[in-house]
């Protein structure tokens, strides 16, 4: 099946939970786990009433939600014109005072008191339409939406409650407690910006064509009428992106207002100049990145630069059919030598089945293999400084660039992939990110190393083997090695030859565009990859899949972290030379020594032709 076909399944699969209403978050795991999902676990549909009685009780509780978040007397007809802005704002239409009028089923008169009301309450945004500031548009606040989102977890919470056996309902009520709003960590839909951006032309955007940018793409509508400008995006896979990164950069003024880069290119990106400093916009404006998991935001800064915000982030993980191992009594892999003796179990090509399926594809795909399982294995490519959790890919120099391929885990890391070859696919050495999710989510692999940027494929689509049928885990270990899930993921940047004139409003896109509220929309769209804690902690994002808490549980033991594929200069010709010489090991064509020679060889003679040391 074609990758954008693909994507596009996920997508819709995404915005099926949102809309199903997928609020109710999962039980905690246990400090290791598991993170799976079975079959009877799927998030809650429509509600159906049993027993007037019941529905008496039901409907008194929620009149009593409405007033208490949403300041509604029982009996207001206020609710309707509530109701009309908000959908008519998720929809990405503009509603105007006589069309919310109309909606009210009040009167003319009483409609229009009733929304300058609002309007002085603070509930509604009222934004220009013309530039004579004679017409307005009418928008939910801030305020409104946070209440309204409020209000319908709650409301969603009591209809499942209502529609369940009365049996059920006795026997959960001890069990159930009442949600509180003020601890449910709800975060609201993005509201729209006070005054429309003044970008002639509209708003020019470079993107990867990931789940998460394709998300974007889906709430293009939603987000135009929140900028109040036009957006235009265009979308290139990863190596395609990063060339038109340089092309651009090298061009007298910017085609693009905003770009996407991936966190390992900061240090090459900035280094060269191509990426506008954003410290003193970030200071000025007193902008929200406590949240940012703190390597993703150390991730896109160099030298203490902050040059972009992140937008998206990625967890490398090992993903494991959890039916296929509880069949053969097998226990989740935690050790390199446990996954070998699984992947040696599960493997049955007789059934179409492999063991294990990962990166072989020559060059970048197979390099990232290489890097992150060495992670894994103890040690980082780079000579990095060692502290007290890993190792310091921030503040990088000197001897820290050298690459370490002629180090024991490096040996280690080799001879393991070596190890891995018989249980996996047949056309593994031709792998990318891609093709062994795709093997994985269409049951052609028990096992994966894979990134939670594809998991969409098989924890959103419901034709797939493995929905809700798998577990994940940090990277297993070598014998010197601790836990890690290597991070990925992207930042979005303003060009540093961008029109001077355009960065004001350029930045005040950024902001909204990186903002919690998005990142939410994202994965209401389709996206299980966020950058903020408070979003992978929302009720209503934690239902969509166990990966949510798995990812913001790593970041929180200090397992999500960058060091295994540091944000420094040269280090995309170091995973390259990784890949190249490796793959030459792995289709027989070096021996393990010869081939860790070569990388060692070539990449010191990239680090120190920079000057590195």
């Amino acid at each position: 099946m074609p990758a954008r076909h693909k994507i596009d399944q996920a997508r819709a699969g995404g915005g099926r939970a949102a809309a199903a209403g997928a609020f109710a978050a999962r039980d905690a795991a246990t400090p290791e786990g598991p993170y799976e999902t079975t079959a009877g676990e799927a998030p809650s549909g429509a509600p159906s009433n049993r027993g007037a009685d019941h529905f008496i009780e039901v409907f008194e509780q929620l009149q009593d939600e409405m007033e208490r978040t949403l300041g509604l007397k029982a009996g207001q007809r206020e609710i309707r014109m509530i109701l009309f802005l908000v959908r008519n704002h998720l929809a990405g239409r503009p509603v105007t005072s006589s069309t919310l009028a109309e909606a009210s089923g009040l009167t003319y008169g009483t409609a229009m008191r009733a929304i300058e009301q609002m309007d002085s309450e603070g509930l509604i945004v009222k934004r220009s339409r013309t530039s004579t500031g004679k017409s307005f548009s009418l928008h939910p606040s801030s305020e409104l939406l946070s209440r309204w989102h409020r209000f319908a977890f709650q409301a969603n919470a009591l209809a499942r409650a209502a529609g369940e056996p009365p049996e059920a309902r006795a026997a959960n009520a001890p069990r159930r407690p009442r949600v509180s709003v003020k601890t449910a960590a709800i975060v609201p839909p993005p509201p729209v910006l006070n005054t429309k951006l003044s970008l002639p032309r509209g708003l020019r955007v470079l993107v990867h064509g990931d789940p998460t940018f394709m998300a974007m793409h889906s709430a293009k509508k939603q987000f135009e009428m929140i900028l109040g400008v036009p957006i235009s995006s265009r979308a290139l896979s990863i190596d395609r992106l990063q060339a038109e990164l340089v092309v651009n950069a090298g061009l007298d003024q910017s085609r693009y207002d905003l770009v996407a880069c991936d966190l390992p290119w900061f240090g090459e990106m900035a280094a060269a100049g191509r990426l506008l400093p954003l410290n003193g916009f970030i200071q000025k404006n007193s902008l929200e990145l406590g949240d940012i998991y703190a390597d993703a935001l150390a991730s896109s800064r160099w030298r203490g630069v902050q040059y972009g915000v992140p937008i998206m982030t990625t967890a490398e993980m090992l993903v494991y059919r959890s039916d296929l191992l509880g069949a053969a009594n097998i226990e989740p892999p935690r050790t390199a030598a446990a996954t070998v003796e699984a992947a040696r179990h599960l493997h049955n090509p007789s059934a179409g089945v492999s063991g294990i399926a990962w990166n072989g594809a020559r060059g970048t795909p197979l390099g990232h293999t290489f890097i992150m399982i060495m992670g894994a294995f103890g040690q980082p490519v780079l000579n990095l400084a060692a502290t007290g959790d890993g190792f310091d890919a921030e503040h990088v120099e000197g001897d820290e660039m050298r690459p370490m391929f002629a180090s024991l885990e490096a040996r280690q890391t080799a001879e393991y992939l070596l190890e891995l070859m018989p249980y996996s696919p047949p056309d593994v050495l031709r792998m990318a990110w891609y093709e062994r999710a795709s093997a994985y989510a269409q049951g052609r692999a028990a096992m994966a190393y894979s990134h939670s940027l594809l998991a969409p494929m098989h924890e959103l689509d419901s034709a797939s083997p493995a929905f809700r049928k798998t577990g994940f885990l940090a990277h297993p270990t070598g014998p010197r090695g601790r836990p890690i899930t290597p991070m990925g993921g992207y930042g979005v940047c303003i060009p540093a030859n961008i029109s001077p004139e355009r960065i004001p409003a350029v930045w005040t896109a950024l902001q909204a565009l990186t903002s919690a509220s998005a990142a939410k929309l994202y994965l209401a769209n389709g996206s299980l990859a966020s950058p903020r804690a408070s979003v992978s902690r929302d009720p209503e994002i934690q239902a969509l899949s166990p990966l949510i808490r798995f990812v913001d549980d790593a970041a929180g033991r200090g397992w999500l972290r960058m060091w295994p594929r540091p944000p420094v200069p040269g280090i995309l010709d170091v995973i390259s030379i990784a890949g190249e010489e490796i793959h030459d090991l792995l289709s027989g064509a070096k021996t393990v020594a010869a081939a860790l020679a070569a990388a060692q060889n070539r990449a010191d003679a990239v680090m120190r032709a920079r000057g590195y040391y």
